[in-house]
């Protein structure tokens, strides 16, 4: 672990056990990210915002320690950006 100290298996368990609540979300920083899985879980009764932290905790398990350091040890995630997100500072300048 370096930088901020967040741990994979922890954000990742917590995504698949209260990813409908966001809290894996906000365990690594992305409050907005965060609040969105709460709305998510209340507008479909429970079913989208869970599903959403159940596949992005498995993500989560499935990253390499190199790939994980990078997008949260390495650096403040943004506000909202989801696991299966490119981070802003990886993605190509836009064109124009």
């Amino acid at each position: 672990m370096a930088g901020r100290g967040k741990d994979k298996t922890a954000a990742g368990i917590l995504g698949i056990l209260l990813g409908g609540l966001g809290v894996h979300q906000f365990y690594l920083g992305s409050m907005g990210t965060g609040l969105i899985l709460i709305a998510a879980t209340v507008v479909t009764c429970g079913i989208g915002g869970s599903i959403l932290g159940l596949v992005e905790g498995i993500i989560l398990l499935t990253m390499s320690d190199d790939d994980f350091n990078k997008r949260y040890n390495d650096r403040t995630p943004q506000s909202v950006e989801f696991v299966f997100m490119k981070p802003k500072e990886d993605q190509p300048p836009a064109a124009g």
